[in-house]
């Protein structure tokens, strides 16, 4: 059975020549014009396969029948090739924000619009039938895992007297409040994966009530000021318990539901409990819970009170009735009020879950290397859109596909190049290697078929020759793989960038590489430079380098995880950032061990003996202590290495003094007169 194309273009001249290279192979559907292009595709949208639409028709443009495929949902499951002569940059990006596939300008060439037509029908096509695959495949197992999570949570509720439907509730809203939140802003950088995990995380938010009296969860009254300070526990005690978890302390899973115990009371403007966080110092799964909560828990029937309805319940939310939220999860409530409560009143817990499975089989296509629908549809846009602006920006960007062997340049970088936009064999052409040399070719070529889903980015400095000359190049690619049962390497997307013109790009790479990732705190190859600098540019100042070391790491993160672990490394990056000046240097070596660079004048003694105050600290009621080992410059002499082994030996001695102290490195000859 063959593909069925609609072609709306007002010219029958065009549709004649586009029926004419398609009709071969496809079943082929015509409209002069926009509104009859709706018409046709409120009838017939379901068995389309591609729509070839023109921009410029009377009665209603491209923009409109793309406006009405958004409205109708159509833009999901049917994709759209612009093909127009109008391709100026304002009409081009508005056809890519209304969810246009590809673009293609006229006048265009067969080759071109037969492989693209082909390409994208490939891709939708195989997306769908790997759905379906994954989600039978996922099924069962989802089912029991959320089952299990389903008991538990419905073990807890029983005990504390709330409805047997709050955690699905909960769960329900965090997902659709979370997906509103990622249309609305990029600040937290979430996948869909982790809206998933998030998610299934919610069911715990309440797991610490499992340690409170039944007396007092149960109190059909208001709470007295004692049993309330019980009742707040809950939320370090539900921490506690995931924290105390003998395995599974690196899962994202684990990560999210430890967030969400601990900080799910806290508010927006610090109010909030256990430990008065305050804005987006709350991490964002915590914040959405938070909001899903309440909601749920004012327009559900407790002990103490009756169910207010969602307009009350929405009404008081953004009136700050219930604390403060974050001003953008304020706004995805009022948007997406009515589908709240749509999907609490109508969804079945198994419809539910079989939304929630839908999603899940998408991100296990993600996970094995696969685009979902949505993903491939935005890719794919991307992909166009940034065609565009590697032409704005002089960057080359290709796909390669490896069955059939194929090289598609954009149109800038093949005219920039002397090359064709579509490159058939390329180990055999010849004029390829007059641009890029066979041995590169086959570098590239080799390394591309050794990547993995897990690693699928390579990069590649060459020479490239063209207009007369030689420059060198960066190609980066990302590479992409087939359905088959044993994945195979399939193509690539990548970008070739002229070295000499991406020095930004350079130093924003050489920033990140002197990072470390956990503190965001220099690393030790990046504050080794930083203090080299600094000497050398002030030869005559007083400089101080100070080596911190987290007393008994080990035993930390071996008694109460590394989840807990990383919390300590964070808030004593914190504590140092807070406890120096800005010219400063804070640095985190590795492991527990830290660095801290500064200038001084007068009275260093007290200096350090303020900043170690600072550095020992409390963390979930658990002592942190460290030690630190201190070198002068005029001690030690102006260099690094110096520096560094005169701290590392005051830090020696801290150490084996009983910890928790700071010593001053002192000269050998100092030493020695002592010990006479």
């Amino acid at each position: 059975m063959k593909n069925k194309i609609l072609i709306v273009d007002d010219s029958e001249m065009n549709r004649s020549i586009l029926i004419d290279m398609l009709s071969d192979d496809y079943d082929l559907m015509e409209a002069e014009d926009g509104l009859q292009a709706v018409s046709i595709l409120s009838k017939h949208a379901v068995d389309l396969s591609l729509v070839l639409l023109d921009l410029v028709m009377p009665r209603m443009d491209g923009f409109g029948v793309l406006d009405a495929m958004n409205r109708n949902g159509w833009i999901e499951d049917v994709p759209v090739i612009i093909i127009s002569a109008e391709n100026s940059s304002a009409q081009v990006e508005r056809a890519y924000e209304l969810g246009a596939t590809d673009f293609i300008a006229r006048p265009f060439d067969w080759m071109i619009v037969h492989r693209r037509v082909v390409n994208t029908l490939l891709l939708y096509a195989k997306q769908k039938r790997l759905i379906s695959m994954v989600e039978d495949q996922v099924y069962e197992k989802e089912r029991q895992s959320d089952l299990m999570i389903d008991i538990l949570s419905h073990m807890m509720e029983f005990r504390n007297g709330e409805s047997g439907l709050h955690i699905l509730h909960v769960r329900t809203l965090t997902d659709l409040l979370l997906g509103r939140l990622i249309l609305k802003t990029d600040k937290y950088n979430l996948t869909m994966a982790d809206i998933s995990l998030i998610s299934t995380a919610s069911a715990l938010h309440d797991i610490g009530k499992i340690a409170i009296d039944e007396k007092i969860l149960n109190k059909p009254g208001r709470l007295t000021d004692q049993e309330f300070a019980v009742m707040k526990t809950h939320s370090s005690v539900g921490a506690d318990m995931l924290a105390r978890l003998p395995v599974h302390q690196q899962e994202q899973l684990v990560r999210f539901a430890y967030e969400i115990c601990r900080w799910h009371h806290e508010r927006w403007d610090g109010r909030g409990y256990p430990d008065g966080l305050k804005g987006d110092e709350i991490p964002i799964s915590a914040q959405v819970v938070a909001m899903a909560d309440v909601y749920d828990a004012l327009t559900s029937e407790r002990v103490y009170k009756p169910p207010f309805s969602h307009e009350q319940a929405v009404r008081m939310i953004l009136g700050g009735e219930c604390g403060s939220f974050n001003p953008i999860l304020l706004e995805c409530l009022e948007e997406n009020a009515g589908r709240l409560r749509t999907a609490l009143e109508s969804g079945s817990a198994e419809e539910i879950r079989q939304r929630k499975l839908r999603g899940i089989s998408e991100e296990a296509l993600r996970g094995e290397g696969h685009v979902s629908k949505r993903t491939l549809r935005l890719l794919d846009r991307e992909r166009m859109r940034n065609a565009f602006f590697a032409s704005m920006s002089e960057s080359i960007q290709f796909e390669y596909t490896a069955s059939p062997a194929m090289i598609s340049l954009s149109a800038w970088g093949a005219k920039k190049l002397g090359l064709e936009e579509i490159i058939m064999e390329p180990a055999e052409n010849e004029r390829l290697f007059r641009v890029l040399e066979p041995g590169v070719w086959q570098q590239l070529s080799h390394l591309l078929r050794a990547t993995t889903p897990e690693n699928p980015e390579v990069r590649l400095d060459c020479p490239l020759h063209y207009d007369g000359g030689t420059r060198w190049h960066r190609v980066v690619t990302r590479a992409l793989w087939s359905d088959d049962p044993i994945p195979r390497f399939e193509g690539a997307l990548g970008t070739v960038t002229d070295i000499h013109d991406s020095r930004e790009r350079m130093e924003e790479l050489l920033r990140q590489a002197s990072r470390d990732s956990l503190t965001g705190l220099l690393n030790r190859a990046g504050v080794r430079e930083q203090i080299e600098l600094r000497i050398q540019d002030h030869p005559d100042s007083n400089f101080a380098l100070a080596e911190v070391d987290i007393d008994n790491f080990k035993t930390i993160n071996d008694r109460y995880g590394h989840m807990f672990g990383d919390q300590v490394l964070q808030e004593l990056s914190r504590r140092m950032k807070s406890s120096v000046r800005s010219t400063d240097l804070c640095c985190r070596a590795g492991g527990e061990e830290f660095f801290i660079f500064l200038e001084y004048r007068t009275d260093i003694e007290h200096t350090i003996d303020r900043i170690f105050g600072n550095l020992c600290f409390t963390c979930q009621g658990r002592e942190v202590t460290v030690s630190m080992g201190v070198a002068l410059g005029q001690d030690t002499g102006l260099t690094y290495e110096e520096l560094y082994h005169g701290a590392d030996l005051a830090l020696y001695k801290a150490k084996g003094s009983g910890k928790h102290r700071y010593c001053f490195y002192v000269k050998p000859a100092a030493e020695a007169a002592e010990m006479e």
